[in-house]
């Protein structure tokens, strides 16, 4: 064996002292691995030798150079609740500060106080907007924040069904069962209505009346970019059969839309990535997680509560991390999560977004999404083989568009004339047939709009010739 420049105990000695130690050959080491994913050569990482800075600089230039940049217009590519949003620049720059940039959990409090302040107020202003009293800070992201209530309401109510959407958003429907997987958790969905996307109501009640299942979830808006209008019927359903009432948001929506806390949600997920987090190559993102005021759900909260206390000698007002024993650095196997760590940046980085929106702030900008998004759906539904929104419902800023010709031969010609356009969805719900999943927001002019509505109307022409 080669002893590699940067992979440490590599010389064949050393690693036979170790497997000496374990009593192991490096086979056991890999048994839950499938033999035919294991590689039968040594791994071929760099050039073989160590490089100097500028070449390590000059290599990474050349691959990035290949990226394809989409700025005029910006992509129009929907789906997790992550799109293209404007990021003010004063939002980079405080977390760009060394005292939010560079630290980790603040468990010295006398020391952490500015951060513990900030997130603190993150709690406070997504308290505000989903109108549930409790939220932690933070969870990795959408999907593990849906997995951890999943698992969170097993254990409030003993019971261990789970009811989702048939529409939920399929990479957090297999986030969720992957978390899930080993605790006896069953994810079980319920049927939609194909005009509206609506949850069928008499489905559901037939899967509740069995009085196994521990909690309802539904998204609003749904993956696929309809209003679910019956979420407060859900609710009662859901809390009629003794079950939670779970629900996944889009943050910005809430600028117009009832918050969930108003209509019966025990717990609330979503993703934070609109409130001023960009895109960044895929992550960091910023899982939301609130709880209604109940004992039985603050006690069984995954991640981290940032509370307001005082000093000692009661003069002066401080924070501290707060319920911490349920935290696996203490509790070990009996910890209510395996997920240690959180997204306190972007926590932080929403927090700022959030004030500088202010109340009125986020419900102009969701008006301005609203009108631009429903344009676009308006427009395109005037080209003939072309069907928009999909579903016969309300739309926020993601709309199902249908096509009478294959979209993936149409989505190649948006690329080649600079256009981004929606994400194919006949691989995630193929009974819909040729579809795709369009995001329009703010930063999408008038004028990058027509352009897709032309260039699709000019695709679609030229096939009929």
């Amino acid at each position: 064996m080669v002893v590699h420049p940067w992979l440490p105990n590599s010389p064949k000695e050393i690693k036979e002292e170790m497997l000496k130690t374990m009593n192991k050959s490096v086979n056991d080491l890999y048994s839950d691995v499938p033999s035919d994913l294991l590689l039968r050569r040594s791994l071929k990482v760099g050039l073989g030798r160590p490089l100097a800075e500028f070449e390590v600089k000059h290599i990474v230039d050349k691959l990035l150079d290949r990226n394809r940049l989409f700025k005029d217009p910006p992509p129009f590519l929907g789906g997790g609740g992550v799109c293209v949003h404007h990021v003010p620049s004063v939002v980079k720059e405080i977390i760009r500060r060394g005292e939010f940039l560079t630290t980790y959990t603040p468990y010295q409090a006398e020391i952490s106080q500015g951060l513990l302040q900030a997130l603190f107020e993150y709690q406070s202003l997504i308290a505000d907007l989903v109108e549930l009293e409790v939220v932690n800070a933070s969870m990795y992201d959408w999907s593990t924040a849906v997995a951890e209530a999943f698992l969170m309401s097993i254990r409030v109510t003993k019971r261990n069904r789970i009811l989702v959407p048939s529409t939920m958003n399929p990479e957090h429907y297999e986030v969720a069962k992957t978390i899930t997987y080993g605790k006896g958790v069953k994810i079980e969905k319920v049927g939609y209505d194909r005009e509206t996307g609506f949850m069928d109501l008499e489905d559901l009640e037939n899967k509740l009346r069995e009085g196994d299942v521990a909690a309802v979830y539904v998204e609003n808006p749904s993956f696929l970019g309809f209003i679910e209008e019956n979420v407060d019927a859900i609710g009662e359903l859901a809390h009629k059969y003794g079950a939670l009432y779970i629900v996944g948001v889009e943050p910005l929506s809430l600028g117009i839309l009832k918050a969930p806390g108003s209509y019966g949600a025990d717990i609330v997920v979503g993703e934070g990535q609109p409130l001023g987090l960009g895109l960044n190559y895929g992550g960091p993102l910023l899982g939301i997680f609130a709880v209604r005021w109940d004992r039985k759900l603050i006690r069984q909260m995954p991640g981290r509560l940032i509370g307001l206390t005082t000093t000692v000698d009661g003069k002066d007002r401080a924070f501290a991390m707060i319920l911490q024993t349920r935290e696996q650095h203490i509790r070990r196997e009996r910890a209510t999560s395996n997920i240690t760590t959180n997204e306190a940046l972007m926590a932080i980085a929403a927090a700022v977004y959030l004030s500088l929106l202010g109340k009125h702030g986020i419900r102009k900008l969701a008006e301005h999404v609203l009108y631009k998004a429903n344009y676009a759906s308006r427009m395109l539904s005037k080209i003939p083989g072309v069907k928009a929104p999909l579903f016969r419902s309300k739309h926020f800023k993601e709309f199902t568009v249908g096509f009478t010709v294959e979209y993936s031969k149409l989505h190649k010609y948006l690329l080649s004339r600079g256009i981004h356009g929606g994400r194919y969805l006949k691989e995630f719900k193929e009974e819909l047939g040729e579809c795709a999943l369009f995001c329009v927001t703010e930063v999408h002019s008038k004028e990058h709009i027509d352009k897709l509505i032309n260039t699709i109307e000019e695709y679609m022409t030229m096939l009929e010739r």
